[in-house]
């Protein structure tokens, strides 16, 4: 039989590009092609149904044909399972179920209806549009009230055994096993950094975060929240019975080969437990500080930070900024067998062989300030803090630095001189910040261009005068790209992400505005008069090389001040 994707071109309901871009779709999203073109607006629904019936030579009904009641004698069959498929039987005759199906070349479900009847599958093509006012027809609100009693497990804060024993088995069905390893490789397909499994009131919706985009992917029937979730937290070894809690974990996967950590965190939420599953997939992980993106003033910046025998280096940002890859980059140069390196993380997210990693365990009193108090005593050459979190930790972190160590952390600011504002602020003398202090790096991740698509756009006086950039500009007339979208990039206009950064050097000029408790803005405009580049100035030079647009910039970075 003739696929169809080709079927429908031949038939004039479609154009080549439609059917690239769906399977595109189909390809980072799974799922029925024939759905996901009536998702993206490309095939109505009635033209896809005469196709369908064509290419099967069957027979589709219209709304007038359906009967007022279900066929007797198939209480063996759920109507939520009927819902779930999109599927409704019609009458049943000498050992024949008729049947009216969205998608008829699906021989699965036609088997699965002939062994739950024990009749023969005689299919008629729908719409699925009228499927479902037919359901809510038949079955409306008794079906609804089966779903509830179905997950009414949920709405107790700690269940029974028994309720326990109910989720294993229904976490240990093979739909729920097919979905959850789908999602996975899909995710790991698509490039995402984390899966969000939300449940809703009356549907459960899973994101991928794909570029630091949310982007959704499937909409799984509302009842199989509870088996879903539990799945996922017997594979990160959470107790399934405690849902009136957040729970961490962690799930270690082999997909395609390679090997895939899943930072697992769940929430209780009015409908259910919210999980979020950060990827951390050690082959992409490049530890090269020559390949994480810095531009060669920041890198030969950091790299004399570095080289420097004591101090800290602070790399600031919000979460998903890159802070931690950056931090790891800087380790895997300090990585020498003569250093001893230990660290201090929350989570430890990469293993670094060489590295003495410690992951802290707050419900035995292991936090940042203990662990970093117990391993300045095993004589480290470098200390590695997760965060900054408190004045305890940070006073810490500043004695190691006095004492000979090299110390690497992270703070969360929204730019460099921002940062020593903060660290005065809990509590920290400015002396001591003037004389351990190295450099401080503010950093964002912004989209990369896919560079089968990008175009060219020319910027105007106006715009160059506003943003003040006019001393980045090459000679001649300034060319920026922007994104369009193709298969390549899902039609995204982008494919991966790097960083822009500025760099605040600890000159005598800045410890001079740090004694006498400067503002971070005359520190910021004293930096600035001094060469730092800002992270707004690193972007648009990125963006002028072609690696970004101007609009991904904008979005993660303020103009210069």
């Amino acid at each position: 039989m003739q696929d169809l994707g080709q079927w429908l071109i031949d038939a004039g309901k479609i154009s080549a590009t439609d059917l690239q871009r769906a399977e595109q779709v189909q390809k980072l999203s799974g799922g029925k092609l024939n759905s996901i073109l009536t998702r993206l607006g490309l095939l109505a629904e009635r033209d896809l149904a005469d196709i369908l019936a064509e290419q099967h030579a069957l027979p589709r009904i219209n709304a007038d044909d359906y009967p007022e009641l279900p066929p007797e004698g198939l209480e063996a069959i759920s109507p939520l399972f009927l819902r779930e498929q999109q599927v409704l039987p019609l009458r049943s005759e000498d050992g024949v179920l008729s049947v009216a199906m969205v998608d008829p070349a699906d021989d699965f479900l036609r088997q699965s209806l002939g062994l739950a009847s024990g009749q023969s599958i005689s299919p008629q093509v729908a719409l699925g549009s009228e499927l479902d006012a037919v359901w809510e027809r038949w079955y409306g609100e008794g079906a609804r009230e089966a779903e509830d009693d179905e997950t009414a497990v949920l709405e107790a804060g700690v269940a029974d055994e028994d309720d326990v024993e109910r989720l294993r088995d229904l976490a240990s069905e093979a739909p729920v096993i097919r979905l959850v390893n789908s999602t996975f490789t899909r995710a790991l397909d698509s490039r995402a950094s984390d899966i969000h499994v939300e449940p809703f009131d009356k549907q459960l919706v899973i994101r991928f975060r794909i570029d630091g985009v949310m982007q959704e992917v499937e909409r799984p029937p509302s009842h199989l929240a509870p088996a879903v979730i539990s799945r996922l937290k017997i594979l990160a070894k959470l107790n399934i019975a405690e849902r009136r809690l957040p729970q961490d974990g962690r799930i270690q996967l082999r997909l395609q080969g390679r090997l895939i950590d899943l930072r697992v965190s769940t929430v209780p939420t009015m409908h259910g437990e919210s999980v979020v599953m950060r990827i951390l997939d050690k082959q992409s992980m490049n530890l090269n500080l020559d390949a994480i993106g810095l531009s060669d003033q920041v890198l030969n910046n950091l790299k004399a930070v570095l080289d420097r025998p004591n101090g800290i280096f602070l790399v600031t940002g919000p979460t998903g900024s890159g802070k931690t890859t950056t931090l790891y980059a800087a380790l895997s140069r300090l990585n020498t067998v003569d250093r001893k390196i230990l660290t201090v993380e929350d989570p430890v997210e990469y293993q670094i062989p060489g590295v003495n990693q410690i992951q802290t365990a707050s419900k035995v009193g292991l936090d940042f300030a203990n662990a970093l108090r117990s391993i300045l005593r095993q004589d480290p050459d470098v200390v590695m803090i997760g965060e900054m979190r408190d004045r305890e930790t940070a006073g810490i972190a500043i004695q190691a630095a006095l004492t000979g160590h090299i110390v690497l952390s992270t703070l969360h600011t929204n730019d460099a001189p921002s940062a020593i504002t903060r660290l005065l602020d809990m509590g920290l003398e400015d002396y001591l910040l003037t004389s351990t202090v190295n450099a401080i790096m503010a950093q964002r991740l912004v989209r990369v261009l896919c560079p089968e698509c990008r175009t060219p756009q020319q910027l105007d006086a106006d715009e160059i005068e506003h943003m003040q950039v006019a001393h980045l500009l090459p000679a001649g007339e300034p060319t920026l790209w922007q994104a369009t979208g193709c298969s390549a990039c899902a039609h995204t206009g982008y494919r991966g992400r790097m960083g822009i950064h500025e760099m605040l050097m600890m000159d005598d000029a800045v410890r001079h505005l740090v004694l006498r408790r400067a503002g971070s803005e005359e520190i910021y405009q004293v930096a600035r008069a001094a060469g730092m580049r800002t992270m707004f100035e690193d972007g648009f030079t990125k963006a002028l090389a072609g690696q970004t647009s101007l609009a991904e910039v904008l979005r993660v970075a303020q103009l210069a001040r």
